[in-house]
């Protein structure tokens, strides 16, 4: 008595391929991105028809009220944060579009009280 050959069972396809495809583009795209911290306000960025490269490596961002945010500090924390920092770096301001020219002009003079004179405004372009 002859018995027929067992079938065989076909194996299912490996994923392990695909893992290894997905896991080294989400190593690509984690190395390539830039990680930003978000605005402690919400800002509008005052318009303009050019803007330069800005270059300023630390930011002070001043909301509508004339409230000051710097490195995670608001009020008057933020100034105590700002003076104690390296006067020859310099700082860009990201001042609201509501800002009044008075306070922004106070905001400077209390810049330079605090020796930093290396100071950006960021606009934004239409």
């Amino acid at each position: 008595m002859k018995f027929a050959a067992p079938r065989r069972k076909q194996t299912p396809e490996s994923v392990v391929p695909m893992i290894n495809v997905v896991f080294l583009l989400l190593i690509f795209f984690m190395m390539s991105a830039t990680i930003t911290a978000a605005p402690p306000f919400d800002l509008t960025l005052p318009q303009t028809d050019g803007q330069g490269e800005v270059t300023g490596e630390l930011t002070l961002y001043l909301s509508a009220d004339g409230s000051a945010a710097f490195d995670g500090l608001l009020g008057d924390a933020a100034w105590g944060a700002l003076a104690a920092e390296e006067t020859g770096a310099p700082l860009t301001i990201r001042a609201d579009a509501g800002l009044a020219t008075t306070v922004l002009a106070q905001t400077l003079a209390r810049l330079a009280q605090i020796g930093q004179a290396d100071v950006e405004l960021v606009i934004r372009n239409p």
